[in-house]
């Protein structure tokens, strides 16, 4: 049946078009807003991972400003100062820490090795 010239509206094959754009732009769009807005990773998430970057960088300026080596690791001490808190200032936790202790939030290891959180190891993580 062919489209006469006073008719409107889209063809078969134009709104199949749309329908696909639609499904493609949807595809990529909803898992990155499902993935930035996880409700297991709301802004404790952010904060935690946070903490881990700073005290990630602490650790490299401690290692700089004593003469460390990658191998050597720092304990709580040797880290208050680096982390923006003053040398008598508290140490960052995890925020789903029940504890709110710095050590039973996060393990510093060596400065080679990126911090972790021991309170959600698996979704609490440097990229």
């Amino acid at each position: 049946m062919e489209k006469k010239k006073n008719e409107t509206g889209f063809t078969r094959t134009e709104l199949c078009v749309v329908v696909v754009l639609i499904a493609l732009l949807s595809a990529l769009v909803i898992p990155r807003y499902a993935r930035k807005y996880d409700p297991r990773r709301g802004a404790g998430h952010m904060a935690c991972i946070n903490n881990l970057r700073l005290i990630d960088s602490g650790k490299l300026q401690w290692a700089l400003e004593k003469s460390k080596k990658t191998t050597d690791t720092p304990v709580d001490s040797d880290m208050q100062p680096y982390l923006g808190r003053g040398s008598n200032g508290e140490l960052p936790y995890c925020p789903l820490d029940t504890k709110e202790s710095f050590d039973s939030s996060y393990s510093l290891h060596n400065v080679g090795t990126h911090p972790t959180c021991k309170i959600m190891p698996d979704l609490h993580v440097l990229p």
